[in-house]
Parts: structure tokens; sequence; C-alpha cells
């Protein structure tokens, strides 16, 4: 199962909302401290300057009214507060940054109230001046900060992600690009975007792709030509062997003739790299097909089984099917042991082909070797009319239909080739064989 946070953009994605949220959480933290900080020096500096300006008032224009709540009163008054020591943290830090912010030796009190009442006495004055305390409010949970950062935040973790989408696009198109071209499909040249890094890679794929493909077009023009310059020869030796008079001499040379002739068809097989436009047939039916003409060939002895599981659904194209089973089905008759049994399951996410004898198998250290082209494991299997390319066939068209391909042996003997189709890759061939029909 895929997890999104284990994707490139997905790990951009958590990194950049990551950030971004700490980032504003600490800008919103570091405000609500400074906030209050400035709101408790601008209520310091308030109450200093209203203290001065009613001492000058006294000074200057003593018979004058004071504002309302403004008073001065005697040093014995009847209504003088007495020091507290059970006041909030905010208060208290206030009555101290007032005191040091007054000459020395003043006093300051608070008479609760609303608001409440600041008295400011300092040492060369002979009464208490009484204002009105400004008030402070504690923080509220919710303001018009935290709605504007939120915005802010939303906003640019939406520009953070569609960043990060565009900066993983190119490695999320190259790596499609690689799982195409590991499976054998065709595949286009990339668009070469993104970071300067990302563009020499994909530049640089898209120049190994151009390389492989000339030199597997190379290949298969040359073993094409070969194979079909070699038709015309083996049609004459062919006719020339009829005409033989000694039996055992014309059956000889015929069967030697049907060899190559097969050997040579193998090579216009694998040479073909085009895509299969054949009818799409359903696999159970037509693996029962095929396995009743083997059935047919040597009536009376268990040559093909088959299991098949999979269902409506799985379909693949006729002429590769063919292929694809007629190697296997030969390949297992001719170097393992009957019975050969054919199975078809439904997977989580596609379908499954099997085939398996029961035969000696092949040696571990071989298994790699036995898909490639051209290799023929000696003695065990060897033979005449053989070329070493079957299961390179089989492995060629199983890739090309954009599916998975392991050899390997089976627990009770016998070499087993397991092909898997994701059902969203055989979804593309499907289309595609009904637009060519």
């Amino acid at each position: 199962m895929r997890r999104p946070i284990d994707s490139l953009f997905g790990r951009l994605a958590l990194l950049v909302v990551a950030v971004l949220l700490a980032s504003h959480v600490a800008g919103y933290l570091m405000f609500r401290w400074d906030k209050n900080h400035s709101q408790s020096r601008y209520a310091v500096e308030e109450a200093v300057f209203l203290v001065e300006a009613v001492r000058e008032h006294v000074a200057r224009a003593g018979s004058t009214p004071l504002p309302p709540r403004v008073r001065v009163v005697g040093l014995s008054a009847a209504d003088l507060p007495a020091a507290q020591n059970d006041l909030s943290e905010s208060l208290t830090r206030f009555i101290s940054d007032l005191s040091e912010r007054m000459p020395p030796g003043s006093q300051v009190r608070v008479a609760p109230g609303h608001p409440p009442m600041l008295w400011v006495h300092e040492a060369a004055d002979s009464h208490w001046i009484v204002v009105p305390m400004i008030p402070m409010h504690p923080p509220r949970s919710l303001d018009r900060l935290f709605i504007w950062l939120t915005s802010i935040l939303t906003i640019a973790v939406i520009c953070a992600l569609f960043v990060a989408w565009r900066l993983q696009r190119p490695l999320m198109d190259l790596a499609q690009g690689v799982a195409r071209f590991g499976r054998g499909q065709p595949v286009p040249p990339l668009p070469e975007r993104g970071p300067r890094e990302v563009r020499d890679l994909t530049h640089g794929f898209n120049q190994m792709v151009r390389e492989v493909s000339r030199t597997e077009k190379d290949r298969a023009v040359m073993l094409a030509g070969i194979a079909h310059d070699l038709r015309t020869p083996l049609a004459r030796m062919r006719l020339r062997a009829e005409m033989m008079e000694d039996a055992k001499l014309r059956d000889g040379v015929v069967r030697d003739v049907d060899s190559m002739t097969h050997i040579v068809d193998q090579f216009l097989v694998f040479a073909h790299d085009g895509v299969d436009s054949s009818e799409m047939v359903e696999v159970d039916d037509h693996c029962e097909r095929i396995a009743r003409s083997y059935r047919a060939v040597a009536p009376g002895t268990p040559t093909v089984r088959t299991d098949l599981a999979a269902g409506a659904g799985f379909r693949l194209p006729t002429a590769t099917l063919d292929r694809i089973l007629s190697n296997l089905l030969d390949n297992a008759h001719a170097y393992g042991a009957p019975p050969v049994v054919v199975r078809t399951a439904r997977t989580s996410d596609g379908w499954l082909l099997s085939v398996s004898d029961h035969g000696q198998g092949i040696a571990p250290q071989d298994l790699i070797q036995a898909s490639r082209p051209f290799v023929r494991l000696d003695p065990a299997r060897g033979g005449n009319g053989h070329s070493g390319l079957g299961l390179a066939i089989v492995e060629r068209l199983v890739r090309r239909l954009g599916g998975g391909w392991e050899i390997g042996n089976a627990e009770n003997g016998g070499l087993r080739i397991v092909m898997t189709f994701p059902r969203d890759t055989l979804a593309s061939v499907t289309a595609q064989s009904e637009a060519a029909w």
C-alpha cells in the first residue's frame, strides 16, 4: 500500500507545512508577548504623564478645578488605600515599573474599583495625587491578529504546496519514464524542466533511452533481415528433401529444416517490436482452448492441466497470449516433465498467469541467465531446433504489456513462470487495442 507521506511531494509538503506553522506560531507568541509589554509600558508612561500634569496644575493653578476622577488629598486621608500584597501579576508588575519610573522615595498604591484608582506620592510632595488607572486587559484567546495570521498561513501553505508539486513533477515524470523503460515499453522524450540538476538528469535519461532504442532497432533489423533471408533457402532445402528417395535420409533432413525454420521464426518474433493490435480475448477461455489442443496431440495423458480462476475482465491481445503460452508450453514439454499446469488468478491490484512443469527445474545459479537472449543451459535444457529465445520472448512480451515477470523453481519441483499484470496498465493496453480495431 502506497503511503502519501512516503513520496517526495508528501515529504516536501510535510516539511513546508511544519516550518510555516512553527514560524507563524512563534511569530504570534512573540507578537503577543511584545504587545503585552508594550501595553504595560504605555500604561506606565501614561500614568507618569498624568501625575506630572496634575502636579504642574496644582503648582501653577491650584484654584482651578481638576478634571473628574482626579484629585489631590492630604497625607492623612481617611480613604488612603493600604499596601496590598495579593494583587495580580500584571498589576504587581505595573506598580513595580511605575515605582522605578518615578523619582526615588515615591510611593505607589492602587485602590480597587472600576476603574482602579492610582495613588502616587513623591518624597517632596505634601499630598497624594489620585488619578484613574488605565485598564490592564488580559490577552484575549482569539483576536484579530490570530485571524490574520491564520489567513496568511493558509495562503502560504497553498502556495508552498503548489511550488512543492511543481518541483516534484519532473521527478515524478522521470520515475514513470524509468518504470516504463524497465518494463520494455516505449518511452517518449520527457520534457526537460525543473531545477538544473533535474534538467540534467532528465536530459541524460532521454539520451540513454535514445541510444538504447537505436541499439535495439539495429539489432531487430539485423535479426529480421537474417531471418527473412534464410526463409527462401530453407524452403528450397525442404522442397529438395521431399524429393529424396531415401525415406530415412529424407525424414532426417526435413527435421533439420523444420528445426532451422523454428529458429528463424523465433528470430522474427524476438525482433518484432510493434504494438500488438490483435483482438482482446478472455485469458481463461483462451488458456482452456490451448490446453485442449495440446491434449488432443497426446490423448489419454495429463499433458496440460488448468486452474483458471481469474474470471471475466482478464483480457490480453490474442497474438501476444498465443506467443506467451506456446513458448512456455513448448519449453515445458521439451525440458520439463508432465503434467504442465496453467494457472490464472485475480490479485488485489490485477491478475496472475503462471505456467509450471514437474521436471528437474533450473539450478538456482542459472535462473538469472535463463531468460537472456540466445542463452541455452546445457545439457539439462538444451536441444535441437532451439535458439535460447523462448523465455526471452515471453519476458519481452510480458513487459511490453506492462506486466511483471518472475522465474523460479516450484516447491514440488519443476520450473515455474509467474506473470503479473496490473489492472491499470492492462486498461491502457485494452484501450489501445480497441482503438486499433
